[in-house]
Parts: structure tokens; sequence; C-alpha cells
């Protein structure tokens, strides 16, 4: 531990920098601005926010927040939405930190293409979900009951079932201790046909 920080230096979350680039692409795009129309809202060049999109320049703290301003967003919420500099992290077992809610707990932390969370116990959402791209479930201990598209799945450990984007479904545990996992591609992902 670094006692001026509080940070640990052996620990890659905590000395790797956040790629805010994909974050600030991700934001223009959903607005439907060029790079000249960012230019232009923040004052800064076009050829200096390709370099930040491509992550050849890091912007400091004022120059992210022109970013932000142009992009009708603040700097806080583009460094939550940026992404980690590494490509590796491991979850532990025990790991529940950054659990959303008692009985789920994410296995891929922070923003990116692929989400994965482990529901445990009693589960029942009680609402229909559907999200616009593909999911994965998957029993790894107990059983389940999905209802989707009319039809009604029971699941067993071991079962999997898989959903497309954009079908209607909703879903229990129906045994103690039942524990599954679901692997999706993360909504902000803009699927394409093949």
């Amino acid at each position: 531990m670094d006692e001026k920080d509080g940070t640990d230096p052996k620990d890659p979350k905590e000395t790797e920098p956040l790629r805010v680039g994909a974050a600030v692409r991700r934001r223009r795009r959903a607005l439907g601005l060029t790079l000249a129309a960012v230019a232009a809202r923040s004052g800064l060049s076009v050829p200096f926010l390709s370099q930040v999109e491509n992550e050849r320049a890091r912007p400091s703290m004022r120059s992210l927040q022109r970013v932000a301003d142009a992009l009708e967003t603040t700097a806080v919420q583009l460094l939550a939405a940026s992404d980690p500099a590494r490509t590796v992290d491991l979850v532990r077992a025990d790991d529940s930190g950054f659990a959303p809610d008692p009985g789920v707990r994410a296995l891929v932390r922070g923003h990116h293409q692929l989400h994965a969370m482990e529901f445990t116990g009693e589960q029942d959402a009680g609402r229909e979900f559907q999200h616009r791209n593909d999911e994965l479930m998957y029993v790894a201990d107990g059983a389940a009951e999905v209802e989707a598209e009319g039809r009604a799945f029971r699941l067993a450990p071991g079962d999997s079932l898989f959903l497309s984007g954009g079908v209607r479904h909703r879903w229990r545990a129906t045994a103690p201790e039942t524990r599954i996992l679901i692997v999706a591609v993360a909504d902000h992902i803009e699927a394409t046909e093949a």
C-alpha cells in the first residue's frame, strides 16, 4: 500500500490509466456528431480529438471537461464510462465489492462489450426482460424456469438457454441454492448482421 494515496502499486486496476477515448467516441456517435462538430463546440482541434478517441493522447481534466460539455455530459460520466487500459481482470469468488444487489454478482468489471452476472439463491425478478443483443443463461446449480416467446423452459444443472436479441423473456430460480450465470452482449454495443 502506498501511504500517500492509499493505493496498492501492485494492483493493476490502481496503476493502469483509464481509456477515455472509447467513451468519448461512443458518446459522440450516440449524439450523431462529427469530430468537426465536437471541435467547434469545444474549441479543441479535430486532430487532437481524433488522437483522444484513438488513445494516442490523454486529455487534461480541463480539456476533458470541454469535450464533455460539447457532448452534453460531464467529465465524471465520461470517466465512469471509460474502459480500463488492462485487458486481463481477475474477479475472485469472494469479490462482492461491486455487486449490484444481494445474490447478484458481476463477473466482469467495468463497461465492456461483454456483461456476465451470477445470480445465487431464490431469484424472481417478476418482470419481463427484452435486451437489444444476445444473451446466454447457464444453470450451474439448482433449477430455473424461463418463459420466452410464449414457451416455458425448465432448466436443470448444466443446461443453457440462448436468447437472441429482442426476445422477450422472464425467469426465476425454482430450487434453493440455485446458481445461474448470464452472459450477454452489452446493450450499448450495436449488433450487426453477419
